[in-house]
């Protein structure tokens, strides 16, 4: 039976972040990915949007790890010629209603070690972002877009280099612990394996609860239950109405940041993602959004042309909270969770975990 040091299995952008940061020590990896390309949902499906670490719930480990996580993707941007952009965001109040919520999101972001946003009145907002309705804003000069294809293959590249091995079209089965890790079982483009790991990785996102369950040793109750949360997105043909992020300010009683304006590195626009609870996968966009979609952006975007808006493409949030339950956090499970020596599920790693990814694998190497 071939014989491995660490099996990462998935090769989004968390189990890819974990290879680059494991191979550092030389040992043998090997990444297996059920779809024909890396990324092919959370990671490659999101506003590719570099988080200050505004939101989260303080001492949390999405705050922890979006600061930590931030500031280490910059970095690897930076060494590694990955396209992006610290273009800053205003997270808005359109009403005096609303100032209320953002003295709130200020504070909030001010427990969780962001100190950098700068509350502005609305002639100065006017003054950045003309187009844009509300009367005060925080500006976050932290916030940043990314190319995440880009990011992907960076992490892949840099894995490789140091011995790491891709396998795409590859299914783990059944995960059993042995005397010197674990067996792995599986198919391969159809064929069945089998292999010996000393540690094992669920990066599986969409799937990790999957894999769980089929993973001999780990109790039902250890396995958190998976919420699949669509976020669709529209394009806006034409020239950019914006030089910055335009972000509502999150809604009562849902599960997202409300349908924000985000800018990709070529300057286009693109809006959303609402949020739609699904109990299977489904990455259509109904051309029937338009409307509500329209509704919502005019409240920040009151010229908005909504016959520009053209229906672009979903992501799915593996989320651990339901409908109407407060957010949950990220789920970094290791052997003092379960008793399970070698092995790490990643559960829930919804956003920020593109940003987090660099500082989660730093925290799976560190439990490892």
């Amino acid at each position: 039976m071939d014989s491995i040091d660490t099996l990462i299995i998935g090769a989004g952008a968390l189990g890819l972040a974990c290879a680059a940061r494991l191979t550092r020590a030389r040992q043998s990896c090997l990444i297996v990915e059920a779809e024909q390309l890396i990324g092919s949902h959370t990671s490659s499906r999101n506003s590719e949007v570099i988080h200050a670490g505004i939101y989260y719930a303080p001492g949390s480990l999405k705050a922890e790890l979006c600061l930590e996580g931030r500031e280490r993707l910059y970095a690897w941007c930076a060494q590694h010629q990955v396209a992006h952009n610290r273009i800053g965001k205003l997270l808005v109040a359109v009403s005096a209603a609303e100032r209320g919520k953002l003295d709130a999101l200020a504070a909030n972001a001010q427990a969780c070690g962001v100190h950098d946003l700068e509350y502005i009145e609305q002639a100065r907002l006017a003054e950045l972002e003309p187009a844009v309705h509300g009367v005060a804003a925080l500006l976050s000069p932290s916030t940043g877009i990314i190319d995440s294809h880009a990011y992907l293959q960076s992490l892949l590249a840099a894995a490789e280099n140091q011995g790491a091995q891709l396998v795409l079209q590859t299914h783990v089965d059944h995960l059993e612990p042995g005397p010197d890790g674990w067996i792995v079982t599986g198919r391969s483009a159809g064929e069945a394996f089998q292999l010996r790991a000393q540690r094992v990785i669920n990066a599986g996102g969409l799937f990790a609860q999957q894999l769980a369950q089929h993973t001999a040793g780990l109790a039902a109750t250890q396995i958190p239950a998976l919420h699949l949360c669509r976020g669709r997105y529209f394009g806006y043909s034409g020239r950019s109405p914006f030089q910055h992020l335009i972000y509502p300010l999150p809604e009562a009683n849902t599960s997202g940041l409300g349908i924000h304006a985000t800018l990709d590195l070529g300057g286009q626009v693109r809006f959303g993602p609402d949020t739609e609870y699904l109990d299977h996968i489904d990455y259509r966009v109904d051309e029937q959004l338009r409307a509500p979609f329209a509704d919502a952006i005019r409240r920040y975007f009151p010229l908005l042309d909504s016959t520009r808006l053209v229906p672009g493409y979903s992501g799915i949030r593996p989320k651990l909270a339901g409908p109407g339950e407060p957010a949950a956090d990220f789920m970094i499970q290791t052997a003092s969770d379960h008793g399970l020596p070698g092995l790490i599920n990643l559960f829930g790693i919804e956003s920020p975990g593109l940003t987090a990814s660099l500082a989660i694998a730093e925290r799976v190497a560190r439990e490892l």
